[in-house]
């Protein structure tokens, strides 16, 4: 769960406290009065249940400023959020008065099955009634799937190491089959679009370019063509929720990860544009920082200036990948894949530093251990660092290699890389030589690390002491995010499988449980302790999930735009989940616009709807 126990062991050092109440601003929505009372029915005057309404500012916040588009670094920029909540049994809802900076507003109706939907002035309050029109078209009907449905029918013809490979490699950016992807293309087309993923990171094997490119090129046809099944069948209600989003960024951002700060601030890098946000959702405003540039410092950095000419607008020197927040004193500490750096951010001076690495390759996730150690995964190296800032000194972990195969190529990755060609790495295959790519890693109350190896299948637990490292196979494909609970059960998203997993640390036994919808790349998760739930992001369905770890069942809470790949999940104190629209890059999500997304579902807000 993502808070800090031991927040008052550095608030107190600050010069002066946070003049905000974390709680009060997340119970904000609760608080607020119920401006305006939505009743939508179908042709027939029949209640719909379950349409999503989301009230969007008629003129969309999108700042500009002197900074190559962006407002310049340290200035407050309002902005407006949009807000979805959906209809009930009796298909009413109700939406919450809007924020700081009200304005006018439409309100947009959506529910599957059915046409769009839309109130022109949403902005005053009062009672109004939507009518939703059946559609009936199957082109459209095809057309408003998530990708995760499209992905559901994309079996590779029975061949599931094939399938689990284009899963691993093609959905890691975007949406495997958002409607970027789904358009027609030839085999040569495909396969030209396969060598720019690759240089772009993706670990596609060489020898799957022509099967692939000829299987996609015919499967999507089909699918367009109408030979594709009904939806399965969902529930007819949502948990209730009320979603708001804040617009950050523009089309050429990828906010990556997100962390909430005791001082009552979310913060999010852009990996595209080597900027940190620090966003007030409280006040509908954000402020904008560069990541500092050295001199010697190259576009990709080590891996090469791999996207020049396929990326309109980048700047992404260093890449702000994962933030982890000191316990010391609340320093947020940001991985820079493409450089061998830490940069550490002090949210209270609005400092930077820099902090280079010795050794190893793309450091990706991090978090911190109780003596202030920055543990991080170094993914194209198959390492993990240890920063300890007391000392000011690093260590490094060798991961094992899977055979000497792996071993000698892992070898001239480092050299590739180190002699600065980093845009001529090896040729991979389909279990990724070379690159078993350790990715994220979490901390357990023992103090024991344990870390994702995404193409090895495996994860490793670390001793914190000895620093002896065992490695352990996962019985599902893709192991990705990691988080730990309270009692020291470790849990995996099976990015590759559509799973999420419990391993039990002290009888080494895992529990795989699938997610409730086909076609889903599950990227991250986060921990709510306190209500037993693991929440697990749908990269692919436009939704995010929660389980409930005592009764195992799902919940699924769709979120209001298409295309929205998500990876990261914050969970705050009372329940309510954070999360970041994070398409690589940001103009695959409708309507090209980024963003902070705060869910606070029905039975963390405890009001009636």
């Amino acid at each position: 769960m993502a808070r800090m126990p031991s927040k008052t062991r550095f608030l107190h050092r600050l010069p002066c406290k946070p003049t905000r109440a974390w709680a009060l601003m997340l119970l904000l929505p609760v608080c607020m009065a119920q401006a305006l009372e939505l009743r939508v029915r179908d042709p027939s005057g029949t209640p719909l249940v379950g349409v999503m309404l989301t009230r969007i500012p008629v003129v969309a916040a999108r700042p500009e400023g002197s900074d190559d588009g962006y407002p310049m670094p340290g200035t407050r920029t309002a902005v407006e959020p949009s807000v979805t909540v959906f209809t009930d049994a009796s298909g009413t809802a109700r939406l919450p008065e809007a924020g700081s900076a009200p304005g006018e507003s439409s309100l947009l109706a959506r529910k599957t099955g059915y046409r769009d939907a839309r109130l022109d002035d949403a902005s005053a309050a009062g009672v109004a009634e939507l009518r939703m029109e059946p559609e009936t078209d199957p082109a459209a009907l095809a057309a408003a799937l998530p990708s995760s449905h499209w992905l559901a029918q994309l079996d590779f013809d029975g061949n599931t190491v094939a399938r689990q490979h284009y899963l691993r490699h093609c959905t890691q950016c975007h949406q495997g089959a958002s409607g970027f992807i789904r358009v027609e293309r030839s085999p040569e087309q495909w396969r030209d679009v396969m060598d720019r993923m690759n240089r772009y990171g993706a670990g596609l094997a060489h020898s799957q370019r022509k099967p692939f490119a000829e299987y996609l090129g015919r499967r999507f046809t089909e699918l367009r063509g109408g030979v594709f099944p009904a939806p399965a069948a969902t529930e007819t209600t949502f948990p209730p929720a009320v979603i708001t989003e804040w617009p950050v960024g523009d089309a050429a951002s990828q906010l990556h990860d997100v962390l909430l700060h005791p001082n009552g601030l979310a913060y999010s890098g852009d990996n595209l544009m080597d900027r940190i946000y620090e966003i007030d959702p409280l006040g509908d405003a954000y402020t904008v920082y560069r990541l500092p540039h050295s001199a010697d410092a190259r576009p990709d950095g080590v891996l090469g200036n791999r996207l020049a000419g396929g990326v309109p607008k980048v700047d992404n020197l260093y890449g702000a990948h994962s933030l982890a927040l000191s316990p010391s004193d609340g320093h947020i500490f940001i991985t820079a894949p493409n450089q061998q750096a830490l940069i550490e951010f002090d949210p209270l001076r609005k400092q930077f530093m820099e902090w280079r690495l010795q050794e190893g390759f793309q450091p990706q996730g991090i978090r911190f251990d109780a003596k202030d150690r920055a543990w991080f995964a170094l993914s194209l190296s198959s390492k993990v660092g240890v920063f300890d800032r007391a000392a000011r000194t690093f260590r490094y972990i060798d991961l094992p290699a899977r055979g000497l195969l792996d071993s000698a190529l892992i070898w001239y990755t480092q050299w590739s890389l180190g002699s600065g060609r980093g845009g001529e790495l090896p040729r991979t295959d389909l279990v990724n030589s070379g690159v078993p790519l350790p990715y994220d890693l979490d901390i357990a109350a023992d103090g024991t690390v344990w870390v994702t190896r995404v193409n090895a299948d495996d994860i490793a637990r670390i001793d914190p002491v000895s620093f002896a490292v065992e490695m352990i196979p996962t019985p599902f494909a893709g192991p990705r995010r990691i988080r730990c609970d309270a009692e020291g059960n470790v849990w995996i998203t099976g990015f590759a499988e559509g799973v999420l997993a419990r391993f039990r640390a002290r009888e080494r036994s895992f529990e795989v449980f699938p997610l409730p919808i086909a076609g889903e790349t599950p990227y991250g998760l986060g921990m709510d302790t306190d209500r037993g739930l693991v929440w697990v992001t749908g990269s692919q369905s436009d939704a995010v999930f929660s389980f409930d770890t005592t009764s195992r069942q799902w919940r699924q809470y769709p979120l209001p735009r298409r295309g929205t790949y998500t990876r990261d999940i914050s969970v705050a104190e009372d329940g309510s989940v954070y999360t970041t629209n994070s398409n690589f890059p940001g103009r695959h999500i409708e309507g090209a616009q980024p963003g902070l997304i705060r869910l606070v579902p029905g039975e963390a807000e405890g009001a009636s709807r």
